[in-house]
């Protein structure tokens, strides 16, 4: 769906002065001057018909030229009601034919190296001339997004649109509005129109806009376009599902929803800034991540991290967005050892990266064979001691104890076991201290002390865990039946099985009924 512009300019054989020079151009003729500021704020419509005679004098403008030229005035002065008052008079739908085949006309014909056939009818309009008519017709937009009437501003910056592209229906070829301000219009145009959509709350509008600025080679340079493609992409990532995906029928799309267009438009900027097309933009990779977060591609976020080029992010940072991505897609044992980077001697001076410690420490404590390295994760968090990152330090400790259980599991020495077993304890009792409120904590506590057999201890834990998560946890009660089983007492087992089967959910229950039946930790 979308184009590339060309290379390529060409330029007209007559050059068209700028609408710029009309105004600009010194009226000592009428006593009129548009640097002056000497004008009224306003103007009523004596003085409106007085000015635009004296205009039209001076300059040889027609009557909607003249209006033009008076309507920019107000506009510059914010004088948005007065504008719009002098605006209204131009029949921009009468004159629009007449635009579509000047520009048609004069394009067409532009063939620098055949000069015979360069002769345009004298009564096709000048090329300043539309473009000093198509800048009205902004301004006229412009006027009544000032004044806060968005739809119909919208409908009047459409008109830019549709004049042009009905003139130049392949696109604007490259360069070949460079001596007059027809391309500046129509960019303006380009990039306003989906706002206005926006501004109005006519979403599907915007996109549609959005769509249509990159449809077409409309020589947009590679910031603007690519400030287009990030917009589109947002709109479709963050729109809501009710947005209708276009051009199906036309071939000039492949995606099948709008979260999958997100992420081609994201793909190529990506690209761009790659190859050095445009600038680095941090928003465009946050929108990407959140794009293949949402759709469980982590492994194609972290090909994109690892091509983003050095010094854009810090070492650490790197390693933990690496990190994340490949521990999101079950590759754990590679997420572990990019964490290990952040701790080696060349980064020892540096402050704990607190994400990567937490994150490997998470890591470390689901497998025993790496709850060494999930100690030293977590007793650099420890470390810290900062006061005012005490939910970080609670979820330290509580990593830590799990780390330290961990590792008891697989100790070959009774004396090794038995110091990790005291620590797991110390660990776990110091993150109840600190987060009392945090029903995971609690678990963690009960199910280290019953590995360990301190079955009532452990009891006494799950019953206040229960409590805390309003007995809507089927593992707790799980783990609840297990230690009851475990202390020879059956029939309270059975009573807590069948206790809360109809407040759990239906996958809790199973797990549930699957776990009763063992009758030992």
């Amino acid at each position: 769906m979308l184009c590339s512009c060309s290379g390529e300019q060409f330029k007209f054989e007559e050059p068209p002065q700028s609408p710029e020079s009309l105004a600009t151009r010194d009226f000592s003729a009428s006593g009129l001057s548009s640097r002056t500021g000497d004008w009224e704020s306003k103007f009523d419509d004596t003085q409106v018909d007085e000015v635009e005679s004296s205009l039209r004098e001076a300059l040889s403008l027609n009557y909607e030229e003249a209006r033009a030229l008076l309507g920019r005035l107000e506009c510059q002065r914010g004088n948005y009601d007065a504008a719009l008052q002098v605006f209204q008079v131009i029949d921009s739908q009468g004159l629009s034919s007449r635009m579509t085949r000047a520009i048609y006309e004069r394009v067409r014909r532009r063939k620098p190296r055949n000069k015979a056939i360069n002769n345009v009818p004298t009564s096709v309009m000048s090329m300043h001339s539309v473009s000093l008519l198509l800048e009205a017709i902004l301004l006229k937009a412009r006027s009544l997004e000032g004044l806060a009437r968005y739809t119909e501003a919208a409908k009047e910056c459409k008109m830019i649109l549709d004049i042009v592209e009905s003139a130049l229906p392949n696109g604007l070829p490259e360069g070949g509005a460079e001596d007059c301000k027809l391309q500046e219009m129509l960019h303006k145009a380009l990039e306003l129109l989906p706002e206005l959509w926006t501004r109005a709350g006519s979403l599907d509008e915007a996109i549609v806009a959005y769509r249509r600025a990159l449809t077409k080679p409309w020589n947009l340079d590679p910031e603007k376009l690519a400030s287009i493609q990030k917009k589109l992409g947002s709109n479709l990532l963050y729109g809501g599902g009710g947005i209708e995906t276009s051009h199906k029928a036309a071939g000039l799309r492949t995606t099948e929803n709008n979260t999958e267009e997100a992420i081609l438009l994201f793909l190529i900027l990506m690209r761009k800034v790659a190859l050095g097309q445009i600038k680095w933009d941090e928003e465009i990779m946050d929108h990407l991540s959140y794009a293949l977060s949402i759709t469980g591609q982590y492994e194609l976020l972290a090909e994109h991290f690892e091509l983003v080029l050095p010094g854009v992010y810090d070492r650490a940072d790197r390693w933990y967005y690496l990190a994340l991505c490949n521990a999101s897609s079950g590759q754990n044992e590679t997420s572990i050892n990019l964490l290990k980077k952040v701790s080696v001697p060349s980064e020892a001076k540096r402050r704990p990266h607190l994400h990567s410690s937490l994150l490997g420490a998470k890591l470390c404590s689901e497998d025993p064979n790496h709850a060494r390295d999930g100690i030293n994760f977590a007793r650099g968090l420890v470390s810290l001691g900062d006061s005012k990152m005490k939910h970080f330090l609670v979820q330290a400790h509580k990593l830590l104890g799990q780390c330290y259980g961990q590792a008891a599991r697989i100790s070959v020495s009774d004396s090794e076991r038995v110091r990790y077993q005291k620590e797991a304890l110390r660990s776990l009792n110091e993150a109840v201290l600190e987060g009392k409120e945090d029903p995971l904590i609690m678990y963690s506590l009960g199910l280290e002390n019953a590995v360990q057999r301190n079955l009532d201890v452990a009891f006494d834990s799950m019953m206040v865990c229960s409590d805390m998560v309003e007995g809507n946890s089927g593992k707790c009660w799980k783990l609840i039946s297990l230690i009851l089983s475990a202390e020879k007492r059956f029939p309270d087992a059975r009573e807590i099985v069948g206790f809360p089967l109809n407040k759990v959910e239906r996958l809790d229950q199973l797990e549930l009924l699957s776990g009763y039946g063992s009758r030992s930790v």
